[in-house]
């Protein structure tokens, strides 16, 4: 459950109004989801967060998909269950299949485990590996 209530468009400021108008132009739909609908509250955050995500999330030297396959992957690791829902989503509707998604969580699953192997062990970094 939320811990605020998820604003509709008849409830947000005109600020968060207008910000709810430029994610539906960007991503050429009329839905805006609930974690916007949630920011909505603080329509000053709602836009920085909204503004920031544009630009990170543009094609650039990666390409849409895989940042976000890199999104699933932190958010998974931040136990983000809404955003691995939502950037699963997102990565599907950009091409991921199902073989490149069980490969990710692959990745991931490994990722986990020798992280908390290297941290325990205390493992210290490879002087050939440093900058």
């Amino acid at each position: 459950m939320a811990t605020v209530s998820l604003l509709s468009d008849n409830e947000v400021s005109a600020e968060a109004l207008a910000v709810f108008d430029d994610i539906r132009a960007v991503r050429g739909t009329d839905y805006v989801n609930n974690f916007w609908r949630a920011l909505a509250h603080d329509p000053a955050l709602l836009r920085a967060t909204w503004e920031r995500l544009k630009v990170v999330m543009a094609p650039g030297a990666l390409d849409p998909l895989v940042k976000e396959m890199l999104y699933i992957a932190v958010s998974s690791a931040n136990g983000c269950d809404y955003c691995v829902h939502s950037h699963s989503a997102a990565a599907r509707a950009k091409g991921m299949t199902d073989e490149m998604y069980g490969e990710l969580l692959a990745v991931i699953g490994m990722a986990s485990q020798t992280n908390a192997l290297a941290n325990s062990l205390q493992v210290p970094v490879d002087e050939a590996f440093t900058a």
